[in-house]
């Protein structure tokens, strides 16, 4: 397994043609206030006369954190542990050659939202279920509802080399359960699935459960939107760390959690709505035919119905190659609205491949327009794989130009929407229909219009006999109506008060503005240990950015010894897990057989490798051709 896989591979087939079959997908989430516990277990057989070793490839969402990887094969678990990246692909290999069971899960090394399983050499006729667990923070959406997506698809990422033959789906089904708990009252809980009824747990409504209906096919993204009453109020949940970690560690420590939704002067905000510079660059690829393209259109389109007059814009297409509408942009008038308006509509997903660095570089080149700040708007499903290479580009440009981000359809690429947008001090949305488009749209605009916040600081206030060391990394865009969320470890014992307090304090158009909440300092009985796998999460993400800029092995140690620590995923490492039990060597060559890249989405993209005597290669070289 030392070769790397080919990513772009969907579907997999034996040697007679046949798909992998994943049985079913079984999952369980744990809400507790801004973020959730996902438990899933995929369920799947090897129907082949010989030993199988699959490779799925398959998304998770880029602000999710793997926590948690176990296999069971005919009623004999295994439990993963987080290992160096390569020492995992080492002890992988030679649990495979000396013909034993084992299991491997790492990060994609291009893009943060796919992962890939390899399942080992499972035997003829021979079930496994493979549990995976991972924490997550929930987005707020324009109506301060929180969105919580499972993704059903994984889009083929487009590289150079794409060679396209018709998609598959892999037919199976999901089961879904939610249990629900907060500081506040639950509202209600919508989704874009057939949903059961909602179960309140007790008569303050603070707990809930609801359930996906039964049979649901699992064939496209399940959104799921909770309402809390009074959901802009700040809360803090402080969360006992573990008994038996090593003392003085994160994991060892409380971690508190905080959410802020800072308020901004009207008169302040109201002072800037009409300057600024709009860049709008939509993804033209073929991937984007049919109702993406069309999704990205009615969106554009709203947008520039929503332009304040006096202000600046251009449009830009790109796919293989870019072109923009005007030479430089344009204010913002009747007639040059109409005319834009004109080109939109016949906006096609006729560009081909999806290359979005080639028109980035162009517009970052450009000259500034004065007391004009430049807003990027970008629409795209995000199927690229060099996701890494392009948020260096953005992030590097951040302090001139904010980003906001459109991810456009099933199955968009949650790294490459949400990374943007973070890097470049914006805000993104997922459009996935019609539904509730006006609002979100309108929100990003609104974020667009108002001023950049600087000076950005939080200074935390505990009693005597504690300290804290914070966790998130220094905040660098805030927006009002929008959450922030911070994390910090308390260390030490109080002295009898056990109240502590943060503050915030930025400057907003040269006016300095401070927001304050005071939390109890007392850890909640709830030992999950979310809050502290997301804070580990934070920090281990900040050390892997800062080791892209540096390359400096010391920041690759403390991502690993952090991620192992945790016991969370990261870049550098991955999950391993071998079955102990008595088996033999494998005879003759690991063959590996792979599947042309597919076009338009697919469920779980995968490889196949099998275990084969020198005769039984030759016989099954027509597999290659499939």
């Amino acid at each position: 397994m030392q070769s790397s896989i080919n990513m772009n591979i969907c579907g997999l087939l034996t040697e007679k043609g046949q798909e992998v079959p994943l049985k079913s997908v079984e999952v369980d989430v744990k809400v507790k206030g801004h973020i959730a516990t996902v438990t899933s277990v995929l369920r799947y057989v090897n129907e082949e006369k010989l030993p199988v070793e699959a490779v799925f490839v398959f998304p998770l969402p880029a602000e999710a954190s793997l926590c948690h990887f176990s296999a069971k094969i005919a009623n004999e678990e295994v439990v993963g542990e987080v290992q160096e990246k390569q020492k995992a692909r080492e002890m992988y290999d030679d649990a495979i050659s000396s013909g034993k069971r084992a299991f491997l899960l790492e990060e994609s090394g291009e893009s943060p939202d796919v992962f890939q399983l390899c399942v080992g050499s499972l035997p003829p006729k021979e079930s496994a279920a493979v549990t995976l667990i991972y924490v997550i923070e929930l987005t707020a959406e324009a109506d301060h509802a929180l969105r919580f997506c499972l993704p059903a698809v994984l889009n083929p990422r487009y590289g150079p080399t794409n060679i396209g033959v018709p998609s598959r789906l892999v037919p199976y089904t999901l089961s879904l359960s939610v249990v629900i708990t907060s500081p506040i009252p639950i509202s209600k809980v919508e989704s874009n699935c057939s949903l059961g009824p909602l179960t309140y747990l007790n008569t303050a409504h603070t707990q809930a459960k609801v359930s996906l209906s039964p049979g649901h096919k699992f064939d496209r993204d399940v959104e799921l939107l909770l309402y809390y009453q009074d959901a802009h109020q700040p809360t803090a949940i402080v969360e006992a760390g573990l008994k038996n970690a090593k003392p003085g560690s994160l994991m060892a420590d409380p971690v508190v959690m905080l959410s802020l939704c800072p308020e901004f002067p009207a008169e302040v905000v109201s002072s800037c709505r009409k300057r600024g510079e709009f860049i709008f660059l939509m993804d033209q690829s073929g991937s984007m035919a049919g109702s993406s393209i069309r999704s990205a259109r009615e969106t554009l389109l709203l947008l520039l119905k929503s332009l304040p007059l006096g202000c600046y814009f251009n449009i830009f297409g790109f796919g293989s190659f870019f072109q923009s509408f005007f030479t430089e942009s344009v204010e913002y008038t009747q007639e040059t609205m109409e005319k834009a308006m004109e080109k939109v509509e016949a906006m096609e997903a006729n560009m081909q491949g999806t290359e979005i660095l080639k028109p980035l570089k162009h517009i970052y080149g450009q000259a500034y327009l004065p007391n004009h700040p430049r807003q990027l708007f970008v629409f795209t499903d995000g199927e690229v794989w060099n996701t890494k290479e392009i948020l260096d580009l953005v992030r590097t440009h951040s302090l001139s130009h904010r980003c906001f981000t459109f991810g456009i359809g099933k199955g968009a690429s949650t790294a490459l929407i949400t990374g943007m947008a973070k890097e470049g001090r914006g805000t993104a949305q997922f459009i996935t229909g019609s539904d509730r488009l006006q609002l979100k749209v309108m929100q990003s605009l609104s974020f667009a219009l108002q001023p950049s916040v600087v000076d950005i600081s939080v200074k935390w206030t505990v009693p005597d006999g504690m300290s804290v060391i914070t966790l998130t990394p220094p905040l660098n865009v805030l927006f009002q109506g929008q959450r922030a969320l911070l994390y910090a470890q308390l260390t030490g014992q109080s002295s009898g008060n056990n109240e502590g307090t943060v503050t915030l304090h930025y400057s907003l158009a040269e006016n300095p503005v401070t927001n304050q909440l005071s939390f109890c300092l007392k850890p909640s009985e709830d030992t999950g240990l979310a809050v502290h796998r997301l804070a580990a999460r934070a920090v281990i993400q900040s050390l892997e950015k800062e080791e892209r800029q540096s390359k400096d092995d010391s920041v690759r140690e403390k991502v690993v010894e952090l991620s192992v620590q945790a016991g969370v995923s990261s870049s550098f490492t991955a999950f391993i897990s071998v079955h102990k039990g008595s088996g033999q060597p494998v005879k003759g060559p690991l063959v590996k057989r792979t599947v042309p890249v597919a076009q338009g989405s697919c469920t779980f993209s995968s490889m196949i490798i099998l275990c084969l005597e020198d005769e039984d290669y030759l016989n099954l070289l027509g597999l290659a051709s499939l």
